[in-house]
């Protein structure tokens, strides 16, 4: 601090340091050496077993699971937004030549959108962890009976027609 030029600015600065320096000794003494250092802005949740991990009968293993389950899908939600943002963004940018200069974006992003769908598409308003893995488990046999979906549906391994 600059020192002062009169006495009317001593007498401010007195005054000034009354009031801060209790403030600024408890900061430095008491809060800042108790304080836990977190190098992220925003709460970090431990991870906890999902719905297929938990039992049957415990409830509140599946009451976390389900909310993990919707940090998750607010999580994906967020990523999908961000890169149709930055397929947006670059579509205005590159305006004559986007359709060259933005498709690896644009690849990129229909590849999220296709995920998220997979795993979180109609799920229906009152999604929770239960529904989507019985979504997931349904797709994996469907997989498993027709192939990938979206690849239309293959031949029985066998013939089932009497020649």
């Amino acid at each position: 601090m600059p020192e002062a030029r009169n006495i009317l600015e001593r007498g401010i600065d007195s005054i000034y340091n009354l009031f801060e320096a209790p403030v600024v000794w408890f900061r430095e003494s008491v809060v800042v050496p108790n304080q836990k250092q977190y190098p992220w802005y925003h709460q970090q949740f431990r991870r906890v077993p999902t719905m297929d991990e938990c039992y049957t009968d415990d409830k509140v293993c599946m009451w976390e699971a389900d909310q993990q389950f919707r940090r998750d899908r607010m999580v994906d939600n967020e990523i999908v937004n961000i890169m149709r943002q930055r397929f947006e963004d670059c579509v205005l940018y590159e305006t004559p030549d986007h359709m060259k200069k933005c498709t690896p974006i644009f690849d990129a992003y229909n590849k999220a959108a296709e995920n998220w769908f997979i795993k979180y598409g109609d799920l229906g308003g009152y999604y929770n962890a239960k529904k989507a893995l019985m979504k997931q488990k349904h797709r994996l046999v469907w997989e498993r009976r027709h192939g990938k979906v979206g690849t239309g549906m293959r031949e029985p391994p066998y013939n089932t027609e009497a020649e």
